[in-house]
């Protein structure tokens, strides 16, 4: 799928942005061009990718001429670029919208004049009964991503969302901040003992991804089924299996009650009740296809093939089944780097 394929990453030198370079330098690409708007972040980029299939180019997807430049002759466009954080974007809220939505926009408008062949977005979780401002701009760039594949015209062009969790040992993520905490010798401040999430590695999340490209038929949301955890049992494996690293004594390492963050959810779900009555399967993935009406002839739609109709559909981390915190230490073992002295 992606053999001599000109790739444009939007967000690029961000940790998916990364992660998907990496993946993606192992099927043979023609070039990779990355797109990310912080020059140190690209100056590091340029630096850890020493290939001359990558190409780094400075730039924002609010800029829609820029964005049209480097889109030109792009065969597939991985569009990871956005404002992520829930509390920025809450204070934030229209700097989101210019980003996660018009921005978004701008891709798809660019992708269409280039005649691209494949987009994918990548949304979020918080996209599912959005309760704060970047969860609702995942859901209407869901929206916009689906209604591209009825006004692009005649370009045989895709356009897919992917869904997913939190990802593991991402930067600002709860992980690296426990990590810090416990390091410092406590406390760790969790925001609420009640709360759950769900969880994929950046391998797990790079495979959803380039999975969504060679799947879609155009205006599906691509889910990878994910464990779900208790933020207290996290913070407590972490604890248990860090202190001593640090010098630390696990009992003197307290966990300290701050509150909920603005905007912040007790669970997170993956997909509405309504989208689970049409959504399809396979070993490692839901698809939601896009609604269709035959009266308004909104999208003509095939179905998917290696998917099949899904059954019991666990939509919350509040109703799904935990990890323990023997199976939490052992995937952040292979997630996190720590001393050499473990």
């Amino acid at each position: 799928m992606f053999d001599d394929k000109n790739v444009l990453i939007t967000g690029g030198a961000g940790s998916v942005g990364r992660v998907l370079t990496r993946h993606l330098l192992d099927h043979d690409p023609n070039v990779i061009r990355l797109f990310d708007n912080s020059e140190p972040a690209l100056a590091d980029l340029r630096v850890e990718f020493d290939d001359d299939r990558c190409r780094f180019l400075a730039g924002d997807v609010r800029d829609k001429d820029r964005l049209a430049r480097a889109m030109q002759d792009v065969d597939i466009v991985l569009h990871t670029a956005a404002m992520k954080h829930v509390d920025i974007s809450e204070y934030n809220p229209f700097e989101a919208v210019k980003t996660n939505v018009m921005g978004l926009q701008n891709v798809i408008d660019t992708a269409i004049d280039a005649e691209v062949e494949r987009v994918v977005f990548t949304s979020s979780d918080k996209a599912v009964d959005p309760a704060n401002t970047m969860g609702t701009t995942k859901l209407l760039g869901e929206k916009l991503i689906t209604a591209g594949n009825k006004y692009r015209g005649d370009v045989d062009l895709s356009l897919a969302s992917v869904r997913f969790g939190n990802v593991l040992n991402s930067s600002q993520s709860v992980i690296p901040l426990f990590h810090k905490q416990i390091r410092d010798g406590g406390p760790v401040k969790l925001t609420d003992r009640r709360m759950t999430r769900f969880f994929l590695s950046f391998d797990a999340l790079a495979e959803l991804v380039l999975s969504a490209v060679e799947f879609t038929r155009g205006g599906e949301v691509f889910v990878r089924k994910m464990p779900a955890i208790r933020i207290e049992d996290l913070a407590t494996a972490m604890i248990e299996w860090l202190a001593p690293i640090y010098g630390h004594d696990p009992d003197d390492v307290e966990i300290e009650i701050i509150g909920k963050r603005l905007g912040e959810t007790l669970d997170e779900e993956l997909m509405t009740e309504r989208e689970a009555q049409r959504a399809y399967e396979s070993d490692d993935y839901y698809a939601i296809p896009p609604e269709t009406s035959e009266r308004d002839g909104y999208l003509h739609y095939e179905g998917l093939d290696r998917f099949d109709s899904a059954d019991d559909i666990v939509r919350s981390s509040g109703d799904a089944e935990t990890l323990s915190k023997d199976e939490i230490v052992a995937i952040l073992k292979r997630e996190m780097e720590v001393p050499s002295n473990e």
